[in-house]
């Protein structure tokens, strides 16, 4: 048994101190990043990406990100390569999502000749990244698909994204238990504070040439500031995208006439039941299902969240994202912030 002393925090804890600027306005930010990866493949693009679950990773969200030129990670499941096909012909950001079950398909000839090769970023995930067997699978896939940006992930700590990294990952997702439905940190007892995960984990990928998406915990438009600030190339949203048109799941309006869309994490007892037949005997469900107030199109979230980023730039005197961590300087607060971006 270890005790770590020093103290860890999560994006609640701090705030972006502001400094003197010469921006005249929010409109001189530029949003857009150029990404030159290891293997020379180049991305331009708004580093934002919608999480692959299933209410948020789906192809029409896929649509509606691309047209701010964000990222779409789509969901695991209930996607098949004639769905992926029907976007094979357009301009959209979209990364295909796989699991370490997916090996077989992953290196099988037939779906490299007919589908594989219209993408330009393969999502490698699962809930626990620090198995000796998601590092081989991670390996593996790049030896098979070296031309593809490997997203892999989830895992919280530096030593173990410079692992990934050093397997063939370009892009290690950072966040184990932040989500707002996930429920790791009370089950498992397990996680890492997330501003302190990125900070840490945005070091050691930086000093390998890697990059790390932070997935998780931003509840806010300032909290993506915060987590772009605080080092993250990419940053992944779930609770801040559900609810709307674009989300997979039935609009349902309650006796008082207030319409819905369900919300769940990949963890939880409606995922598992849907994708695995049950909780199996030796798990425990951890994440939750929750009901998200109906919000529309995602395009006025997407303008609220690319104001709040443009903001904090502007605060700060940072020209871009990519400038925003060297302008940034946390300041510790001694109370939660209270007030929650589409809180259900």
């Amino acid at each position: 048994m270890k005790i770590l002393e020093e103290t860890k925090l999560d994006y609640s804890d701090v705030l972006i101190r502001p400094k003197r600027s010469v921006l005249e306005s929010r409109k001189d930010v530029d949003l857009n990043r150029t990404f030159k990866f290891k293997n020379g493949n180049i991305w331009t693009g708004v580093p934002i990406a919608a999480a692959n679950m299933d209410t948020t990773g789906t192809i029409a969200m896929g649509r509606a990100l691309s047209r701010h030129n964000m990222i779409t990670c789509l969901s695991k499941h209930g996607h098949d390569p004639a769905d992926w096909e029907s976007l094979a012909n357009e301009e959209s950001n979209i990364a295909l999502s796989f699991g370490i079950k997916d090996r077989e398909m992953l290196i099988n000839d037939a779906f490299a000749k007919e589908f594989a090769y219209h993408w330009d970023f393969f999502c490698l995930d699962v809930a626990n990244g620090y198995t000796q067997k998601f590092v081989d699978f991670v390996r593996e896939v790049k030896e098979r698909w070296p031309e593809k940006i490997i997203i892999a992930g989830n895992v919280v700590t530096a030593e173990m994204t410079e692992a990934l990294l050093l397997a063939g990952a370009d892009i290690i997702k950072i966040g184990i238990g932040p989500g707002s439905v996930c429920t790791t940190r009370k089950i498992a007892g397990v996680g890492y504070p997330q501003l302190s995960a990125v900070i840490e984990c945005a070091d050691a990928a930086h000093g390998l040439g890697g990059f790390i998406m932070a997935d998780g915990g931003c509840q806010s438009p300032g909290d993506v500031a915060k987590a772009f600030g605080a080092g993250a190339d990419f940053v992944m949203l779930g609770g801040m995208l559900a609810g709307h048109e674009e989300c997979a799941g039935e609009l349902v309006t309650d006796d008082s006439g207030a319409s819905h869309k369900v919300f769940y994490g990949m963890s939880s007892d409606t995922a598992m039941d849907k994708h695995s037949g049950g909780v199996a005997t030796y798990k425990a469900s951890e994440g939750k299902t929750v009901k998200v107030p109906y919000r529309g199109p995602v395009d006025d979230t997407i303008q609220q969240i690319l104001g709040g980023v443009r903001s904090a730039c502007t605060y700060t005197g940072a020209r871009s994202i990519k400038q925003l961590p060297k302008c940034t300087t946390f300041v510790r607060v001694n109370r939660q912030l209270n007030t929650v971006f589409g809180d259900s």
